[in-house]
């Protein structure tokens, strides 16, 4: 039974993270979820330099994904036309730890599509390769297939997101 869901995503950066993770806690919450939101737990203030920090947000991360049930991943592009690579390592663990991941992103397409709707800069010349000349990947899936395989991706928000998830768990 699916009861708390870790919220991975590039939310933590925005200018009002904070205020993001309530969001999506009370929304989880009105899906009779409870969200675990990164940000829950702030670094001690004794740890002050920024190896000590980064090595006990890593560990508070991998602590929160451990105590879910599963994990909701926001998997839009994030700082160019891939997702977050934080987020993506937390949803190969979840998946590693054998449990449930589900994702969102905001539109419908294969990755190339997304890829050239909203990061035409990154495409080359002839549309089937990067500005490098390295392949773009064209399963037909909306994200790299390592994501795409194991995560159920929703098309939306948090909210379509968790919606899909309730309805899912309420059909067995």
């Amino acid at each position: 039974m699916i009861r708390s869901l870790y919220l991975a995503g590039p939310d933590v950066f925005r200018p009002d993270a904070t205020r993001r993770g309530q969001e999506l806690k009370a929304l989880c919450a009105r899906h009779g979820f409870e969200g675990l939101f990164p940000l829950d737990q702030d670094v001690p203030a004794d740890i002050t330099d920024p190896a000590g920090q980064a090595a006990w947000i890593y560990r508070n991360n991998i602590a929160l994904i451990e105590r879910a049930d599963a994990v909701l991943a926001n998997l839009d592009f994030f700082r160019g036309p891939e997702p977050d690579s934080g987020t993506c390592f937390e949803v190969g663990y979840a998946v590693a730890k054998g449990k449930p991941v589900y994702g969102y992103i905001p539109e419908q397409g294969s990755l190339a599509q997304r890829i050239r709707l909203r990061h035409p800069q990154a495409i080359g010349g002839d549309g089937l390769l990067d500005v490098h000349g390295w392949n773009i990947e064209e399963f037909g899936l909306p994200l790299n297939l390592m994501l795409s395989v194991p995560a159920p991706l929703v098309v939306g928000d948090a909210g379509v997101a968790l919606a899909h998830v309730a309805r899912l768990l309420r059909a067995g």
